[in-house]
């Protein structure tokens, strides 16, 4: 491996999606512009580059390891790179860890910055997951800021798996898949957070399969749609045991926006217990007014309501 160092504008994005300041604590692996710009592995953590020259990396976390934290973050910090990268997570039997991921892109020309990353977690029995990943467009450029993530999740029994993935502003387009199949017992829960403005594009998949008994899921996304944005929301809940599952899309629209949701279980079992949830709408008028009374502006109201919303 031979990194390369950090630019300007990498340094940025870093400390937006992935509270870099200066140095990652732990393991850690950066990807600057399709190529490694720093790499750590730890006692309890072996981070590796994928065989036969297949861009990307597999993360070795150790059986019963302890509150360890790995760093992923990838940033594109120019047009005309389309960034592809494949991660593959190895937890060990009951071990817990953080996975902090995170994507910004980048351009100020109008090339296209984009990123595609492919993540595959196969957790081991009783392990406990929690992945966050933040991803931001920056630029004055007119090309688009792009990302498309996708991640795979198997679980095996007892094992638990919570995902926070927030798209903080300025992506003009994203495809966010995410499939799993849960063994007995295993628990996955995903909170999503979005908001899109202008002319942007954001889609949500999930496919759950929950085979194991007493498996269950809880998928959630909360979203705001501005301008001329569009977004779509598709979630599957495949029930094939004794398990429980729910999913939710609750957003916010304004202006010219448009939001789609459209969920489908599938309970193939008479004890599979599955919920789908869905609200959107404008702010309600009474709540601008009641935060007016206490000195706000219109714009500042909506603006705390907004913020609210996506906590």
């Amino acid at each position: 491996m031979n990194p390369v160092p950090l630019n300007p504008i990498s340094e940025k994005l870093l400390r937006t999606v992935a509270g870099y300041t200066g140095q990652f604590k732990g393991a850690y692996n950066i990807r600057q512009d399709s190529g490694c710009a720093g790499r750590r592995s730890t006692d309890a953590v072996r981070i590796v580059p994928l065989p036969q020259g297949k861009p990307g990396i597999e993360i070795h976390v150790a059986p019963g390891a302890r509150d360890e934290t790995v760093y992923i973050p990838a940033t594109v910090t120019r047009g005309d790179v389309h960034d592809l990268t494949y991660n593959d997570f190895y937890i060990g039997d009951g071990a817990r860890v953080a996975i902090v991921a995170g994507c910004g892109v980048h351009t100020d020309d109008a090339g296209e910055a984009r990123h595609n990353g492919v993540h595959r977690f196969f957790v081991g029995r009783g392990a406990q997951v929690r992945y966050e990943e933040k991803h931001i467009g920056e630029g004055a450029g007119r090309g688009k800021r792009r990302i498309d993530p996708v991640s795979e999740i198997y679980l095996e029994e007892d094992a638990h798996m919570t995902m926070d993935t927030v798209q903080l502003s300025g992506v003009d387009a994203t495809d966010r898949v995410t499939t799993a199949t849960l063994r007995s017992r295993a628990v996955l829960v995903v909170r999503e957070r979005l908001m899109t403005t202008a002319d942007q594009v954001a889609r949500t998949r999930f496919n759950v399969v929950l085979e194991g008994a007493d498996a269950g899921c809880d998928l959630v996304s909360r979203s705001v749609a501005r301008g001329r944005s569009r977004q779509e929301f598709y979630s599957r809940i495949v029930g094939r045991e004794r398990c429980h599952g729910h999913s939710a899309c609750d957003a916010i629209i304004a202006d010219e926006a448009v939001v789609t949701a459209a969920p489908h279980l599938d309970a193939l079992s008479p004890e599979a217990a599955l919920i789908h949830e869905a609200a959107i709408g404008k702010i309600a008028g009474e709540q601008i007014l009641k935060l007016r009374t206490l000195g706000l502006t219109e714009e500042e109201a909506e603006a705390k309501i907004v913020e609210g919303f996506l906590k």
